[in-house]
This record gives structure tokens, sequence and C-alpha cells, in this order.
């Protein structure tokens, strides 16, 4: 007889002769697996959750074609200055101009979206449920300075015409100085915010992570490094990061042109080392 697939003795197999006391140990060993098996052996525990890289494109090799759209001088307000937005070495670069005019006349836009893998609709799509994480460098030159209206650097949007932002990375005058901060747009939940002018002119690292929730279901986590010293690390949970399809990155320079402090000049931003990671 068979059991746990081991052969066991059993009366009717004459042929296998007497139950010996290997055999006897054999069965005792078989049945208790079966008794263990009868009652649930404890299961196995599921892997712990992990980031996974899905996006690490290079400047140098893939260009702008690492994003899903382009935004370049929507209204064609300076095709003198074009491309503002074009890969340079190890970077992409987003030059803004003050004469520069978005669709939208009272505004200047020059972002790009996504994040692309390959041609055609091979880009990342972060849907309902899912957590996901981009990191990379930027520099920010003291030309492109805080203001006391909308000055966006990267925004988390559902796609499409006529939605509002998700979230945002801005950098806006707070009492007169200049800050960096991150905000739940709609609820205009604060998570977190900096000094801007000790972080100009260098190269700073950006954590930023997000569990695409409705209503309550979300959470955000932002993390600012200025070499090895962490300048910022603040979450909040418990929050809204969807409206409806799924959510989509920008990144670039998309400012109002209401600023009352005298802040917009020429200017441009750096973006290098661009990851995007999903935790599965």
């Amino acid at each position: 007889m068979l059991v746990n697939g081991v052969h066991v003795y059993e009366p009717d197999d004459e042929d296998e002769g007497p139950m010996t006391p290997t055999r006897r140990n054999l069965l005792g060993a078989a049945l208790g697996g079966v008794a263990a098996a009868a009652v649930g052996s404890p299961a196995l525990a599921a892997p712990a959750a992990s980031w996974q890289l899905k996006w690490s494109p290079s400047a140098r090799t893939n260009g702008l074609g690492a994003f899903e759209t382009l935004e370049d001088d929507r209204a064609d307000s300076h095709p003198a200055a074009s491309p503002h937005i074009f890969a340079t070495g190890d970077n992409w670069r987003f030059n803004m101009h003050t004469v520069d005019r978005d669709t939208s006349t009272d505004r200047q836009r020059h972002e790009v979206t996504g994040l692309r893998n390959g041609s055609g609709s091979n880009y990342l799509k972060w849907t309902e449920g899912q957590t996901w994480r981009v990191t990379y460098s930027m520099y920010i030159p003291s030309s492109l300075k805080a203001t006391t209206t909308f000055t966006h650097i990267m925004q988390m949007k559902q796609p499409g015409a006529g939605s509002s932002p998700i979230v945002v990375q801005s950098l806006r005058r707070v009492n007169g100085v200049q800050t960096i901060e991150l905000k739940l747009f709609e609820s205009d939940i604060l998570v977190g915010r900096t000094n801007l002018e000790p972080l100009h002119n260098k190269w700073i690292d950006v954590d930023f992570q997000i569990k695409v929730g409705n209503g309550s279901a979300g959470s955000v986590r932002w993390i600012l490094k200025n070499g090895s010293t962490t300048v910022v690390d603040a979450s909040r949970t418990g929050v809204d990061t969807f409206l409806a399809d799924r959510v989509r990155p920008k990144w670039g320079i998309y400012r109002s042109l209401g600023d009352t402090s005298g802040s917009l000049q020429d200017c441009y931003l750096l973006l290098s080392n661009m990851r995007g990671y999903q935790l599965v």
C-alpha cells in the first residue's frame, strides 16, 4: 500500500513479507504524515513585497523616448528657442523663458509625462491598488525661484485634459521664504516642506512613493536628500490619490505668470538618473 508516497505493509500484501520493525517504523512515519495533512500543516509564508525595477532610461541613449508624451511649447509661443526640452549628456534639460506661453496664456508649461519602455504604447500604467516609486536626481539653479503663485516641477495626474493634479511638488514662497514642498492638491494637504535656497545650484535626490487609492485608500511618501543628508522624509496615509483611469507622473516647469515677488526669469531644470519601481 502507498501512503504519502511510501509503500507500507498491510495484511493483503502477502508478497511483501511480514511486518518487520523497519516496516512498522515506515508505516508510523507515513500515517503520521497523513494525520498531519488531515489537521492541516502550517502554510508557507508568502514572500515579502519588494520594489521591482520597471523603468531605467538613459538620457544619453533613450533621449525623450524615455517618456510617454512631450509638452514642449504647446502654443508655439517661442519657436526660436525650440526645443525647450531635450537630452544633454546624461541629463534631461527643461528651458523656460519669460516670453514662453502655454495654451492658457496666464501660465507657462514645458513638461514630459509618463514612463515609456520601448516604442508605441509600451509605457507603464499606474492603476488603482498599485504602489509605485520614482527616484531621480534634480538640479535647481538659483534662476528657478519659488513664486507666490504656483510653480510645479512634478505632478501626478489623470491623463487627459481638464483634470486637476493629484499630487504636486512645487516651489512656493511662504511668508517671503523660498520653499520646496509636496502637497495633495485637491485636499490641500501639505506632506512636507523645506527651504529651497540651500538646495539651489546643486544636485539633490528625490524619492517619491505613491499607493494609488481612492477615497482614503491611498498614501504618499516624499524624501529629499542633499548629498548624504536627508532634508525631508515625510508621508501621508489615508489619502485620496486616484481620480479615474490611472495616475501618470509629469516633470518639468509649469508655472503661473501671476507671481508678485519678481521671481520670474529665464531659467532651467535638470533631471538625471531616473528610475521607476513597482511594489510587488
